[in-house]
């Protein structure tokens, strides 16, 4: 198997990528290239795989080149992970500026103009990297992590169908850090099922293995007690302040080993993630930072404190060297490789691909999130059709400005982009945003320069 790894030369994605392949027996033989165009950064993921794989001895071959079509011939499996420009100056304009011209977002990185500026400056690139996927390795399958993930996951699809594209994010992991606590009772117990659209997305079914009795009546009676006092950002970052120690949070399965074990802060980071559970009866799979970002209400019940803890812990954890590779799983990327080889028929959790009636309520020309099942056949999503419609009327309220912000990146027409913020429902003003549209080409060129 030829796997190809675009934005390898991040220690966070290359290293962390590299151990999740090297532990799988079934990988064994496979010929894996590292794409990067930062080559000093590259040369060093390189150097510490080679020497990793000599020292245990391990049966795999790694090179590595900034010359992504000469990659991506024959490849099997491609994954990207990438920024584009300065991650974090820009998102800071992507919050700041929108902020300046009137508009209340809590946070900028998926959702809200922030969200849309961001989508515009990646989906471009990402596009050029499937342009020559479908020219060099039409059959192989594109396994997406960069954000925004229903944004980059609908234009692509949009653009080529034919591709197989997979969205892949960990926020699902939540369920595995919390349930087995709320409900006493391993998580391998559990059947679960959950969907939306990415980093908007709730539990939808939940059962006991054995008895195939609901558990969601206990989820709903236990979750309001443990959260009202689970661990915060603000926790974690204050942890940090007086440790020096960074604890992991993306992906996790595990929850933070804190200087205490319940947060000092009611409903730490989960205000808004409270209400939907009270009022929708669902439980999300994510925090306020990034539920908030589609919500019209959410500014108003937010924890605004926490919120800006996450993005300073963010910043820390993407800050930190790794120090070099573990044979250990961190992503679920290697569990669908090994699916797919062995014929397993397992079910994924939670997938990115276009909606087609996998959940009948919501837009249909979109990217949604729903499980899949695993097998040689590859990726087969699993439909959703019983989700609430009241919380797919909340989903629906911003998959319109998905729509728009993908049709601006494929027609590169600003119409689309003013369209799209006069769509979001967490926009409430029309005046500005026209001269925010100029400021935002302006200030992040060379990356918004095809707009007109």
């Amino acid at each position: 198997m030829k796997i190809v790894l675009i934005g390898a030369g991040s220690a966070q994605f290359g290293l962390g990528t590299l151990g999740d392949f090297f532990q799988s027996k079934m990988l064994y033989h496979s010929e894996i290239v590292l794409v990067d165009i930062n080559e000093g950064a590259l040369t060093s993921v390189l150097e510490k795989a080679q020497r990793f794989l000599d020292e245990h001895q391990l049966p795999f071959t790694v090179s590595a080149t900034t010359d992504r079509t000469e990659a991506l011939k024959n490849a099997d499996v491609v994954a990207i992970s990438i920024e584009v420009g300065s991650r974090f100056e820009l998102w800071d304009m992507d919050w700041t500026i929108a902020h300046q011209y009137g508009i209340k977002q809590i946070y900028g990185e998926n959702g809200g103009a922030g969200g849309i500026f961001h989508a515009l400056r990646i989906t471009p690139v990402i596009l050029a990297i499937c342009k020559d996927i479908v020219e060099l390795s039409p059959d192989a399958w594109v396994f997406n992590f960069s954000n925004p993930m229903t944004a980059i996951t609908t234009t692509v699809l949009r653009k080529y169908p034919e591709l197989k594209f997979i969205g892949l994010c960990h926020e699902v992991a939540s369920l595995e850090r919390y349930l087995p606590h709320i409900l006493n009772t391993p998580f391998e117990h559990l059947e679960l099922r959950s969907g939306g659209l990415n980093h908007f997305s709730v539990l939808l079914q939940a059962r006991y293995k054995e008895s195939q009795k609901d558990a969601y009546p206990d989820i709903l009676e236990k979750a309001p007690a443990f959260f009202e006092r689970e661990m915060g950002y603000s926790d974690m970052l204050y942890h940090v302040r007086k440790t020096g120690e960074i604890p992991r949070t993306e992906g996790e399965v595990d929850r933070a080993q804190l200087l205490h074990e319940r947060s000092i802060t009611s409903w730490a980071d989960r205000r808004l993630f409270k209400l939907i559970l009270e009022n929708y009866r669902l439980l999300p799979i994510t925090s306020d930072s990034h539920l908030g970002e589609y919500i019209s209400w959410a500014y108003e019940v937010v924890d605004h404190k926490g919120i800006l803890d996450f993005y300073s812990l963010y910043q820390l954890q993407l800050s930190q060297e790794r120090s070099g590779i573990s044979l250990e799983r961190e992503e679920r990327l290697v569990l669908i490789l090994e699916g797919i080889l062995s014929d397993s028929g397992y079910e994924e959790p939670a997938v990115n691909v276009m909606n087609h009636n996998l959940i009948p309520h919501l837009v249909q020309d979109i990217a949604v999130e729903v499980p899949a099942i695993i097998s040689a056949k590859g990726v087969t999503p699993i439909a959703l059709p019983e989700m609430d419609r009241g919380f797919a009327a909340l989903l629906n309220t911003y998959s319109g400005v998905y729509s728009l912000t993908s049709e601006a990146v494929l027609t590169g027409k600003k119409e689309y982009v003013i369209q799209a913020l006069l769509t979001s429902p967490i926009i409430h003003q029309y005046r500005g945003l026209h001269e925010l549209v100029d400021v935002m080409i302006e200030r992040q060129a060379p990356h918004l320069d095809y707009l007109r």
